[in-house]
């Protein structure tokens, strides 16, 4: 089962790390607990960017009522989470060969280090508080008996991360490498990996590309979503299209994801915003059929996927499809589930909060054994 540490007492210190920016709370029960702190990440000065970490948790626990038990963070990887070693990052330059981050930190602060992926953390904290408990609590509310246990979420912003939560466990792997879904193949390049169009940079080409400009003219995205909209001048065209095209993109690679979960989708990210101009592309992509010459209409997925930002949709989800059909030979009748279907929507908790809650929820786990 997943924890619920909504009303823990225990304090623990958490960072968002970006390429950027250092953004450093505390979290007691779910919820944070002092004013946020924001230092430059100086990703390409080490002693600068380890000095502003150190700065910034120490700037935290003086906010807090009393000792933290724990620091736990989401960290951009590749990286050896388990013993808190940075690796070669692409954004923070300075940490190439290794840093033993964690090790440093817990010596400076006598408390257990926890470091993830900032995907694996957004997606826990989805599963924890977010978007699994919702929508188990429309079904509830609807009579539907069905739960959801599995939860596969993907951010969409500068990067494209993912993550996996399995009855209530976040799924690592064995080298702290599982749902590196930014390396899957791009649909519309297949030489090329997916995370090179399903972002900030993508959205950004595709308008460029249709609307027959250079990359440099393209706007940022939430002025393409304008666009879009109508409500910002711009080629409307060139931006319905460049999220249709995010939408496919995202879609194919969610669908080589759940084929192997069979879960729920929670998406996140700065870019989750434009959900109406790529969600139906998206969705379409995901129940979507392979051509076949063996037989006609294989599914890529075998269960619905449904939108559940959408009314239509989400009743559709909310109807209960389990019938009772007699055994054979006998007097007695077993529950089948005609209908299987997956659920998709959008984060409920926003990326910043639910990835402070994973971190939180997860250092309690590890400490609580």
């Amino acid at each position: 089962m997943t924890a619920d540490y909504s009303t823990d007492p225990r304090i623990v210190l958490t960072l968002d790390g970006g390429g950027t920016n250092f953004r450093f709370t505390a979290t007691q029960g779910n919820h944070p607990i002092v004013e946020t702190v924001a230092l430059p990440s100086c990703g390409d000065n080490l002693e600068r960017s380890l000095a502003n970490i150190v700065e910034g948790f120490s700037r935290a626990q003086e906010q807090c009522p009393q000792p933290p038990v724990a620091i736990s963070f989401a960290f951009p990887g590749p990286a050896d989470y388990p013993n808190g070693v940075i690796g070669d990052l692409q954004h923070l330059p300075a940490y190439r060969g290794g840093v033993a981050l964690g090790p440093m930190l817990a010596e400076r602060f006598g408390v257990p280090v926890f470091i993830n992926n900032d995907g694996d953390l957004f997606v826990y904290g989805e599963a924890i508080a977010g978007f699994l408990p919702y929508v188990n609590g429309l079904l509830e509310n609807a009579g539907n008996p069905k739960r959801y246990h599995n939860l596969f979420g993907v951010t969409l912003g500068t990067g494209f991360g993912g993550g996996i939560v399995r009855n209530g466990e976040l799924f690592l792997g064995d080298n702290s490498l599982g749902a590196e879904i930014w390396l899957l193949r791009n649909k519309l390049n297949p030489q090329t990996r997916v995370e090179e169009v399903a972002g900030i940079r993508g959205v950004r080409q595709f308008y460029a590309d249709e609307a027959g400009i250079r990359f440099e003219q393209s706007p940022e995205p939430r002025v393409i979503f304008a666009i879009g909209c109508g409500k910002h001048p711009g080629d409307k065209e060139a931006a319905l299209e460049a999220f249709r095209q995010l939408g496919e993109v995202v879609g194919d690679a969610m669908g080589q994801a759940l084929t192997i979960v069979d879960g729920l989708a929670v998406v996140g990210g700065g870019l989750s915003g434009a959900w109406p101009l790529f969600s139906r592309a998206l969705m379409e992509e995901l129940n979507s059929s392979y051509a076949s010459a063996v037989e006609e209409g294989v599914r890529r997925l075998i269960p619905k996927a449904l939108n559940l930002e959408e009314p239509n949709e989400l009743n559709r989800f909310l109807e209960p499809t389990i019938r009772n059909i007699p055994v054979p030979g006998s007097s007695r009748t077993a529950s089948y589930d005609a209908s299987p279907r997956i659920g998709v929507g959008l984060s409920r908790l926003g990326t910043s909060e639910a990835v402070a809650i994973g971190a939180y929820a997860f250092a309690l786990r590890q400490i609580d054994g």
